[in-house]
């Protein structure tokens, strides 16, 4: 570079942590993108959760979101992240291995401008949210410690197949027409949760027919972090700060809107109320079924995702699950399969019909599916064949991720059934929290003193049957000898 030669800023310059292929802004939008995604679900779903149950289950609704977060990140980075994005093994799943490696985390993530390591914690907020969705399946009665369990096998077993076969190399990679994982994370998520609910059983009985959210207004504050961290849920997709970000994150909010608004509407003509439990869930419903499409469809689609989602789902969840007995079986706690597997297999349909083939080519590298049906029919010729096919894969893509659910989490159900039981016991049911943690949400009156003091500070911390005593004196008391027990 000579003299007259116009230099970069001193911000814009190699160095040794800013190599050549780095974009600032693509890596810091998508960190900001990783992060808003990880606060829907700390504290965005632990809020919701902790408020939308009733007050005796607010700490086990809440914990349980806290420790799926917590557990997953560490699985992600040992082995899961590899079997979803990683060297092919079989057609549906990558090969196990590490992703914790300097030279592996600061490379370049394949044709993007940003290091691998902005990709693996993407990535890994994902990967959380799905099996904390998940949960709201089952709140209100499974076994804590048979949850603990579940969080790290259905990773495993089921999470990582679904992201490796639709994202990943598997053999629907370049077919399915899923932007941010209306497949990948709600589908997944809904029928997970439905069939867990079904191997777990019901909650109590009087919970069952009787169980008001304990806290509205929170309950609202943890939808605010679940509808504003969506701009990182879908903006993040493109993983650069683009055009197409900016087009995801706009339709992302319209369809929301426009779903909520529908959902009331339908709340207010059938049940003369404006439920403000309806409205979250129109919400809800809305941001799923935008999700496999947001950044490639245009305004006008999704408005009209917004409607459908805000009607469909809600005729599901209000007027077939009543009628149905095989939904009555299931005690589908809050619902999971209405908002996100029926709104999560809406949105992926839609996005079969409305996917526009300008926005394709700027999305999809180097190859693209579609176009969407809509713009085949408009076109015709080749692209109506396309069009027509490509709704063909978005239903087979589809009917993969419910079947593989529906076996691989009953046979993790199965497995940890003869571990330990899936569900508390009937006692324990009817205390809650106390009962699960040793630990209550609220202190209501005398600043939450007790008496007597919660069974978890009267007992003594039990050592595991299976460790071994030595070094014991025979003299020693029975006391004295348990406390001299070491593994």
């Amino acid at each position: 570079m000579n003299e007259n030669s116009p230099s970069l800023p001193v911000g814009l310059t190699t160095d040794e942590g800013s190599p050549y292929w780095l974009n600032k802004g693509d890596n810091a939008w998508q960190l900001t993108a990783a992060t808003m995604v990880g606060l829907q679900s700390v504290p965005g779903l632990v809020i919701l959760y902790g408020s939308m149950v009733k007050k005796k289950w607010a700490v086990n609704s809440a914990f349980m979101a806290l420790y799926a977060f917590a557990a997953v990140l560490i699985c992600w980075i040992l082995w899961g992240y590899r079997m979803s994005f990683g060297t092919p093994m079989i057609p549906i799943l990558g090969k196990p291995d590490q992703a914790m490696t300097e030279k592996f985390l600061l490379s370049k993530y394949q044709i993007y401008y940003l290091p691998t390591a902005d990709y693996v914690f993407y990535q890994f907020a994902f990967a959380a949210i799905t099996v904390i969705l998940l949960a709201g399946s089952l709140l209100g009665r499974m076994n804590f410690y048979a949850w603990m369990l579940f969080v790290p096998l259905w990773l495993t077993f089921s999470y990582t197949v679904g992201a490796y076969t639709i994202w990943g190399s598997g053999f629907l990679k370049d077919l399915v027409i899923d932007f941010s994982g209306g497949y990948v994370i709600h589908l997944s998520s809904g029928v997970a949760g439905f069939t867990a609910a079904y191997w777990v059983g019901p909650r109590h009985s009087h919970d069952r027919q009787h169980f008001p959210p304990n806290n509205i207004i929170h309950m609202l504050g943890g939808a605010g972090f679940l509808w504003m961290g969506w701009s990182g849920f879908n903006g993040g997709s493109p993983l650069a700060a683009s055009q197409i970000t900016s087009l995801a994150i706009l339709n992302t909010h319209i369809c929301t809107a426009m779903s909520l608004l529908v959902w009331l509407s339908l709340d207010i003509i059938f049940y003369f109320k404006s439920s403000v439990i309806g409205a979250v869930q129109g919400m809800i419903t809305g941001l799923v079924c935008i999700t496999p499409a947001a950044g490639i469809v245009g305004t006008w689609a999704a408005i009209m995702m917004g409607a459908l989602s805000g009607s469909i789902p809600w005729y599901t969840m209000m007027v077939l699950h009543k009628k149905s007995a095989f939904f009555q079986q299931v005690d589908d706690t809050l619902g999971v399969f209405h908002t996100h597997a029926v709104a999560g297999l809406l949105g992926g349909i839609l996005s079969g019909l409305f996917a526009k083939p300008d926005l394709l080519d700027m999305f999809y590298k180097p190859k693209k599916p579609g176009p969407g049906f809509v713009y085949g029919i408009v076109d015709g010729g080749e692209k109506f064949q396309r069009g027509l096919r490509q709704l063909g894969y978005q239903l087979l893509g589809a009917l993969f991720i419910t079947a593989w659910n529906v076996v691989v989490t009953s046979l993790i159900c199965i497995l940890i059934s003869r571990i330990t039981k899936l569900r508390m016991d009937e006692d324990d049911l009817e205390i809650g929290d106390d009962a699960a943690h040793g630990e209550e949400a609220y202190a209501l009156w005398g600043d939450g003193e007790r008496d007597p003091p919660p069974l978890r500070f009267r007992m003594t911390p039990k050592v595991p049957s299976f460790c071994r005593r030595h070094g014991m004196n025979p003299e020693m008391s029975t006391e004295q000898a348990d406390n001299r027990q070491e593994c």
